[in-house]
């Protein structure tokens, strides 16, 4: 008897996209020896588990098995847990986040609603029995504490389970609860980057608190169609040019005393970044509602006042960076900055990189350099296309630490860097542990193998040079030309031309049923300059003229066949796809929408803001780069094309609304389209039969739309 093999479709839901098994979510202790991850048993284990590398041992062990912890039962999340997980797109199970004590001894973390603790150097956990369900439990940086979130309350308890009490709750309301202590509110989870609401003080004595009142919030209610019975979901959304949440700030000693920072927030109400340790001031990063100018604060803990540090100001709009702004060990303010028309790191007011590198995050400071990963600069001696490196800066100058090209970022302390790499000939990320530049150790992966590897080929597209990833098949012999699909993200947040193999699998599939295969990274992509990021101010419509700028480039070297060109993009991908049959039907002769914004006056403050400013002030430019309007179709050329909309009924980033708009809007203009609902899906399909079932319509509907055999 033999066993069919799984499909690629099927093997990619089933893996996660072949990161169930991966390691993930490294801490390294400060004296070097232990190395903190999460990964599951296998590559399709979606439950993840808490493990300790002992370094000078170079041996691997668990510190917490969810399994074990809960006895076998089945795991069960609050609807503020499931959100948090959206926002971060987890699609994982079982531990997905924990946090430390500054030694890395103790590691808390939330299963099930549950608050648990490990021991890392003895690897044992157990659970600490407190009010339910749990949300982001954080040791205080001594170990001795536990502060969590629940109920919109914050709370702490001992490390031994004594003295459970709230720290700060919301006041009783007689209606549904608006405020809450502790937690990141909607877009600074979904668009800053900012998944937290409090911080400890270094010496573990106080903290700092976020309080978040959505009581000005538009709400709307997301339901799932399948299940009648089930009562709509009330979810607070702000909608760009309306109002957000309420979010100020406190410091809150252990005995509840509480002393509110001030700042300007009518002027700067969004609380980007916050951060504390012992080397200055609380230190935080407030932005305008604009987003064109923005304050570095430091905060002095006793009185709530705030002293200006440094300020931004930018025509278009400011950035915000993952590890900045911080403060050096020696107290100098380390940020990421637009200067001379790059993108730079700068120390103090002084910049320590220029125009060669593109800088991309801060990754740690220590009292010798700032790590930092960084992609090709636009005065860099080659493009680089697609590759992100780790480097080491200082006043002497700058040094790579990755090597091989393709994708890398790092973790830093105690003189040992965990550099994880992604390159374009390899499944997966290595994961080497170095110590003083060489390899101590390296980090076991269990992600299966995607029994593909891409054929593809990186390199620019068109006159303005844009980063292209080219897929053929895998038998492909160059002998005819071949009908296109056109693959794009192609806006802002989302690079998808990389230097990495699994980056490329889903595009090789698709390569593999007959199509060549186009990803371009057009402006609005991260990753090139400031001016490529900020030249779709006030019109997204420019990512669509590059998309075709790449295509009608990159047919002058490669055999692509222009009779019959499709397109196919999620969230911004989806919308983009949308564009392109309805505005460019010369060009595109087929496209599957998925999950997209199709108004944009549908869509958060914080992010349409950014690109098209405030809605009652630039009806243009939300009515050119929109789909639809109150008139209807948004723009539309003849002849028409077939559009299939794909979209989760449950999705509460982008909702099913824009959809439904759409449809309605092509159904009154005559024009035949598809429309599959996911039911109960939300902005993830993590679903294993409908993840798989989805790319097999999708390459049905291609071959019906481009008639092919």
């Amino acid at each position: 008897m033999t066993t069919e093999p799984l499909s690629f479709p099927r093997r990619y839901a089933r893996t996660q996209r072949f990161t169930l098994g991966a390691p993930r979510a490294f801490t390294v202790s400060p004296d070097g020896s232990r190395v903190v991850f999460l990964r599951s048993r296998s590559g399709t284990d979606r439950a993840n588990q808490l493990w300790v590398l002992d370094v000078a041992e170079g041996k691997e062990r668990v510190a917490a098995d969810p399994g074990t912890l809960l006895g076998g039962s089945t795991e069960r999340l609050s609807a503020a847990e499931r959100a948090r997980r959206e926002r971060s797109r987890e699609g994982g199970a079982g531990i997905v986040g924990y946090a430390t004590d500054t030694a890395v001894e103790l590691a808390s973390f939330a299963l099930s609603g549950r608050l648990f603790t490990a021991e890392l150097r003895a690897g044992t956990a157990r659970e600490i029995r407190v009010p339910g369900p749990v949300i982001d439990p954080r040791p205080s940086p001594d170990g001795r504490l536990v502060a969590y979130v629940r109920g919109g309350a914050l709370r702490v308890v001992g490390a031994e389970g004594e003295d459970d009490r709230v720290l700060a709750e919301p006041e009783p309301a007689a209606g549904p609860a608006t405020v809450s202590y502790g937690l990141a509110e909607f877009i600074a989870a979904e668009e800053m980057g900012r998944s937290r609401g409090f911080w400890w003080s270094p010496e573990g004595d106080r903290l700092l608190v976020a309080r978040v009142d959505d009581t000005p919030v538009r709400r709307w209610w997301i339901s799932d169609p399948s299940q009648p019975e089930r009562a709509p979901q009330q979810v607070a959304y702000p909608v760009a040019g309306t109002d957000n949440a309420d979010v100020r700030l406190f410091v809150i000693t252990l005995d509840g005393v509480r002393t509110e920072v001030a700042w300007d927030r009518a002027r700067y109400p969004y609380l980007a970044h916050v951060h504390w340790s012992a080397a200055g001031a609380p230190l935080i990063l407030v932005q305008a509602r604009d987003q064109r100018s923005q304050l570095f604060l430091a905060v002095d803990p006793d009185t709530g006042t705030t002293r200006m540090v440094h300020a931004d100001e930018d025509p278009q709009w400011l950035d915000l960076f993952p590890g900045v702004p911080c403060w050096s060990p020696g107290g100098q303010l380390v940020r990421i900055a637009d200067e001379g028309g790059a993108r730079v790191l700068a120390f103090g007011e002084r910049p320590l990189t220029g125009p060669q590198l593109h800088v991309r995050a801060v990754l740690d400071v220590s009292d010798d350099d700032v790590l930092i990963s960084a992609s090709a600069g636009k005065s860099a001696p080659a493009p680089e296309t697609g590759e992100v490196h780790v480097y080491r800066v200082n006043e002497l100058g700058v040094e790579r630490i990755s090597q091989e090209p393709g994708v890398h970022s790092a973790v830093r302390a105690g003189g040992v860097t965990v550099l994880v790499s992604s390159v374009p000939d390899q499944p997966g990320a290595q994961v080497q542990v170095l110590r003083e530049g060489k390899r101590a150790a390296t980090v076991t992966s269990y992600a299966e193998h995607p029994g593909l590897s891409p054929r593809v080929t990186l390199t620019e597209g068109g006159a303005r040079k844009i980063p292209c990833a080219v897929l053929m098949p895998t038998d492909y012999r160059g002998d005819t030309p071949l009908p296109v699909l056109m693959d794009p993200y192609g806006g802002p947040h989302g690079p998808r031309v990389l230097a990495a193999h699994n980056a490329h699998l889903t595009s090789q599939w698709f390569a593999d049923q007959g199509f060549a295969v186009i990803v371009a990274d057009g402006r609005g992509t991260p990753g090139r300059s400031p001016a490529w990021e900020k030249a779709v101010r006030d019109d997204f419509t420019r990512s669509l003229d590059d998309q075709i700028d790449a295509l009608h480039g990159l047919a002058e070297s490669f055999p692509l066949d222009l009779s019959r060109v499709a397109i196919r993009g999620w969230s911004y991908g989806g919308w983009l796809a949308g564009l392109a049959v309805l505005r460019r039907p010369d060009v595109f002769h087929a496209g599957i929408a998925g999950a997209p914004v199709t108004d944009w006056r549908l869509y958060d403050t914080h992010y349409t803001e950014r690109y098209l400013g405030d809605p009652a002030t630039s009806p243009e430019a939300y009515a050119n780069s929109s789909l639809v309007t109150d008139e209807g179709l948004s723009s539309p050329a003849e002849p028409h094309r077939p559009l299939m909309i794909v979209h989760g009924t449950a999705d509460d980033n982008v909702v099913f609304a824009h959809a439904l708009r759409l449809s309605s809007a092509l159904l009154s203009a005559g024009r035949p389209h598809e429309v599959l609902p996911l039911s109960g899906v939300t902005h993830m399909t993590p679903q294993e039969q409908v993840a798989e079932n989805l790319l097999l319509l999708q390459v049905d509907f291609l071959r019906r739309a481009l008639k092919l055999g």
